[in-house]
């Protein structure tokens, strides 16, 4: 599959995912209507935006300037193959 390119569906693809979590999250919270799971939910959406950013902006930034990732595939290679 071709890199996406075009700027007019990558703000289109931005904004489906942005709807998509917002679905999700609203489903879950209509099927278990408490603060908790709110808090819950919450606390874990925040959580994998900060690893998102942590795979693609300050490990490119600070540890290994040299490689650029394409995607959380790519991440897991990186960090598997440093390991051994």
């Amino acid at each position: 599959m071709a890199d996406l390119k075009n700027p007019k569906l990558i703000y289109a693809k931005g904004i489906l995912f942005l709807l998509s979590g917002l679905v999700a999250a609203a489903l879950i919270l209509v099927e278990h209507p408490d603060l908790r799971t709110a808090f819950l939910l919450a606390v874990a959406i925040w959580c994998f935006a900060r690893a998102y950013y942590f795979a693609f902006y300050v490990v490119e930034r600070y540890v290994d300037p040299t490689f650029k990732f394409s995607g959380l595939g790519d991440f897991a290679m990186y960090v598997l193959r440093r390991r051994k």
